[in-house]
């Protein structure tokens, strides 16, 4: 279990980030994970550089096979990023979306 105090103080980090666009660098397809993952398996996850010149590596989400290329535009978006127990703090923070 993840720590609330944790969670919290990442919050700004991720506010800072959501809604930035920026270009695929690169990617990689995750098969294996930990128990807590295994509902999202397979994901993939890329390394973009956004806009700002910041790269940002996430899981990429709402992607269709072609959308796994370097240069594809994408934008921050706010996700849940692991499953817990029914006691556990929900954990939100950033995926990458594809741009049409």
């Amino acid at each position: 279990m993840i720590s609330p105090v944790k969670i919290w103080r990442r919050q700004k980090q991720v506010r800072r980030l959501l809604h930035r666009k920026g270009k695929i660098l690169t990617w990689t397809v995750i098969y294996v994970t930990g128990d807590e993952f295994k509902k999202f398996a397979p994901y993939p996850v890329v390394i973009v550089k956004l806009e700002n010149g910041e790269n940002v590596t996430a899981p990429m989400v709402d992607y269709e096979k072609e959308d796994l290329r370097i240069g594809k535009r994408v934008k921050v978006v706010l996700r849940k990023v692991r499953e817990g127990s029914a006691e556990d703090v929900l954990v939100y923070g950033i995926k990458l979306k594809p741009l049409k």
